[in-house]
């Protein structure tokens, strides 16, 4: 999978929307295939299963489902390209993924909730302030 990823290309832009769009669910496929070797490589296995993952690469495509410009979507497909190819080229430390991936931005703070009696108000702030 890294060697696929290595030489890969961006095409050139997309011709019409529906060209973005197929090119859009191939990213997809192709992040999903990635997701064994991911969770191999930063040892995920204890954090979060396969089907999480491809729910939280999902999501991240999900955010731009109302982008219609097709330049800006290969725009996307190139950052999102950049970003997969990092991941399975070992550039990120396993908190990186952890973080970004895996508890999102309102997960920590959340965990806090139920939990938190015994922090300070500074903590708490500390806290909220930092993951969200």
């Amino acid at each position: 999978m890294a060697h696929m990823l290595r030489n890969l290309r961006v095409p050139p832009n997309s011709a019409s929307l529906e060209e973005a769009r197929t090119r859009t669910f191939e990213f997809f496929r192709m992040c999903c295939r990635s997701i064994p070797q991911i969770m191999e490589i930063y040892n995920l296995d204890d954090v979060v299963s396969p089907s999480q993952l491809r729910s939280a690469a999902a999501a991240h495509v999900r955010k731009n489902a109302s982008v219609t410009d097709p330049r800006v979507i290969d725009m996307l497909l190139f950052k999102g390209m950049e970003e997969l190819k990092n991941i399975v080229d070992h550039s990120k430390q396993r908190h990186h993924i952890i973080g970004q991936y895996v508890v999102g931005n309102q997960g920590l703070v959340q965990d806090l909730a139920p939990n938190d009696q015994g922090l300070s108000s500074f903590l708490k702030n500390f806290y909220s302030s930092n993951y969200s």
